[in-house]
């Protein structure tokens, strides 16, 4: 029986994301083999503490918080071999999922109905040598791309990426401002003075709640 490592399973609202402000359930897996400078889930970061639920068990929490849209997220969910399988059982059992994913593991075995939010890292991140570039040709019609903003150079650096890979014409890409570190005015400012074609993406759920505030 293939077991995960699960650090936590909660109903909320949808904090970023073209499905931002919807209800939504989380299924945070546990583990991580990034270490981005930024990360705002370390708890999440190492498995040994955390939960083993088998794929059984995960579908049946996630019945039980009665929302139609599902994120399965981490730490990496692409670390753990049966994350494919919960995705297409998830999907089976009529649930809209998401797969946030860090950029940097192969996202080819995820059911082609599922959502991929490809986290791409800038330099800011301390993990940009990490992306693997063919994950951006595995992309298809309906999944994102994301973009975690510490500054002014990991700006320049994600608006060349978005350029470079003719992103923004055929995806929905989001500019997320590192959370109390680079303000949104000054994002949204340098998106429009270069006419870039991308969501300023803000973590809803850290306005509603606060920065520290966890399972919400």
């Amino acid at each position: 029986m293939v077991e995960l490592r699960i650090h936590e399973i909660y109903r909320s609202i949808q904090g970023e994301s073209t499905r931002a402000g919807w209800p939504c359930t989380f299924v945070r897996t546990a583990g991580c083999d990034l270490r981005c400078v930024w990360c705002d889930e370390p708890d999440a970061l190492v498995a040994d503490a955390s939960a083993r639920l088998s794929i059984d068990q995960v579908v049946a929490r996630v019945v039980d918080h009665s929302t139609r849209l599902v994120e399965v997220t981490g730490g990496e969910p692409l670390l753990q071999r049966g994350v494919p399988e919960l995705v297409a059982r998830l999907l089976d059992a009529g649930h809209e999922v998401l797969v946030e994913t860090g950029g940097h593991r192969d996202i080819s075995e995820l059911d082609p109905r599922c959502c991929v939010i490809l986290d791409v890292k800038p330099p800011g991140s301390g993990m940009v040598a990490h992306n693997d570039p063919e994950n951006l040709k595995r992309l298809r019609p309906g999944d994102e791309v994301k973009y975690v903003i510490a500054d002014r150079d990991d700006y320049l650096w994600a608006r060349q990426h978005v350029r470079e890979h003719a992103l923004e014409s055929r995806f929905a890409v989001h500019f997320s401002p590192v959370h109390g570190s680079l303000d949104p005015a000054a994002l949204v400012g340098w998106v429009l003075a270069d006419r870039l074609g991308v969501r300023t993406n803000l973590q809803l759920h850290k306005y509603v709640w606060g920065d520290d505030a966890k399972s919400v």
